[in-house]
């Protein structure tokens, strides 16, 4: 199949033919006719196969070309990032249009977006949450809007953005709207979302959901403690040729500074490496993932907050230094690399406490994650002792969930310290009970010797303090 046989306008198949698609993907065959011919669709395909194109293309199909003021499509989408490369798709696809399309995201000022709705526009591409502030202003007027679409529905939900979508649903119009959803991964919430939100939608699954890219190879690490996750990191990477395009994921924007610290310092220099996260600046995010994009940078560290918006073809290598806790995550992290019908390699670390959630993960993607035995000459450091009896706790509150009845081994320890502290206390009334009895009657004795003087005092006549006369 071809694009072709889509009946695109030779404005759009130029656009694609620059853009060097070659050939429908299976999510494009089987959900461009639909959404061209108006029916809501549900789209689940893994990642970096085509599913923005897929519902880009009849969207820009049907829009045609710039008409009136006010926007006729609404594309929502979870983070600045993949807001941003979505727009970059339009701007792509309808570089021979004359569409108006806006992106519109939080970390900058609403003041240029602002202007730019003024003058027109017929693509919003969207967070949800600026577009409400924009919205609120009286900036937006939505009557037009004919086609909504929800990109990336479980990363949203996960984000706390329901509140918010939900508002939107509220002010848009809903007679003769069409609705798409498309998401590589769509776990029970979203698909009850999908009820609420979609009309007899046609559901397009062109792979089982949550399922990882076929053109990535997968391979899981494990490692004691956060000190051998550092000394691993640094070995694999001092083979530059091998990662000479990587990914690195982490938990949190500490874990994500510190890592871009000691390999820029200790690997593989700092002007090789670069680190996203919520907290950095957007003009920052941006130019790191151009110069990631460009292959200026052979390392990207980044948190979660980035790992939907970074459609970078060629990236060799995708390294979890943490596991994910939202397990869906690891689908889109992975998906990366191995892009484009190009192979790559998706690479886990992982320590005892992180067990639990890879075997969470495994049940998920359906499959389990091949083990790789630690390099011989890898520094293997012992655990300390905090770090250890934090990941104790964590392998408690694990078995807690599985099973509701189970205490814990800190639970018995607890037991220990509590019935020490009860028997210590009990042990100290007593002593202060016996020191009350022994100090009573000292003082019995004491009054009485005394009364018995003031006595013979006040019968001689003196003085009761003194005794004398």
């Amino acid at each position: 199949m071809t694009f072709e046989d889509f009946d695109l306008n030779r404005q759009l198949l130029s656009a694609i033919e620059e853009a060097g698609y070659q050939a429908p993907t299976p999510i494009q065959e089987q959900a461009i006719p639909l959404v061209m011919n108006g029916h809501d669709v549900l789209g689940i395909a893994q990642t970096g196969t085509g599913k923005t194109a897929a519902y880009l293309l009849p969207i820009l199909m049907k829009v045609k070309y710039a008409q009136g003021t006010d926007m006729r499509v609404l594309i929502l989408a979870p983070t600045r990032e993949l807001v941003m490369q979505i727009d970059k798709a339009v701007t792509d696809l309808a570089k021979y249009t004359d569409i108006r399309h806006v992106a519109l995201y939080g970390g900058l000022g609403p003041k240029t977006q602002i202007e730019t709705l003024q003058k027109g526009i017929d693509i919003i591409v969207a967070t949800p949450g600026r577009f409400m502030d924009i919205y609120l202003k009286g900036e937006i007027p939505v009557k037009e809007l004919k086609t909504l679409v929800l990109d990336e529905a479980d990363k949203m939900m996960d984000m706390g953005f329901m509140p918010q979508i939900r508002k939107i649903l509220e002010v848009i119009p809903s007679k003769k709207r069409q609705n798409l959803l498309f998401s590589a991964t769509f776990p029970e919430r979203v698909e009850k979302l999908s009820f609420e939100f979609l009309e007899f939608p046609h559901k397009v699954e062109v792979s089982p959901q949550a399922t990882t890219a076929s053109m990535v190879k997968q391979s899981l690490y494990e490692v004691p403690n956060f000190m051998t996750k550092i000394n691993l990191l640094g070995m694999l990477m001092r083979d530059h040729e091998r990662f000479n395009r990587t990914i690195i994921f982490c938990r949190s924007k500490e874990f994500a500074d510190n890592i871009f610290k000691y390999l820029g310092r200790k690997v593989v220099g700092e002007n090789k490496i670069r680190v996203i996260h919520a907290n950095k600046g957007q003009n920052t995010r941006i130019n790191s993932m151009e110069d990631f994009k460009e292959g200026n940078i052979q390392v990207l560290v980044a948190t979660d907050v980035a790992a939907r918006g970074i459609d970078i073809q060629a990236v060799s290598h995708v390294i979890n230094f943490d596991v994910p806790l939202i397990y869906e995550d690891y689908v889109h992290r992975i998906g990366r690399t191995g892009r484009a019908n190009l192979s790559g390699e998706a690479i886990t670390f992982m320590t005892e406490a992180e067990e639990y959630h890879i075997g969470k993960i495994e049940k998920i993607i359906k499959q389990t994650i091949p083990r790789e035995a630690l390099p011989s000459n890898l520094e293997i450091l012992q655990t300390p002792f905090v770090e250890q009896q934090i990941m104790l706790r964590e392998i408690d509150e694990q078995r807690k969930k599985e099973d509701p009845d189970f205490k814990g081994a800190f639970h018995e320890k607890k037991d220990f310290k509590v019935k020490a502290k009860q028997k210590e206390a009990s042990q100290k009334k007593q002593i202060i009970a016996g020191g009350k009895e022994a100090r009573k009657g000292s003082f019995g004795k004491t009054s009485s010797s005394g009364g018995e003087r003031k006595n013979r005092n006040v019968k001689k006549g003196g003085n009761s303090r003194t005794g004398r006369k």
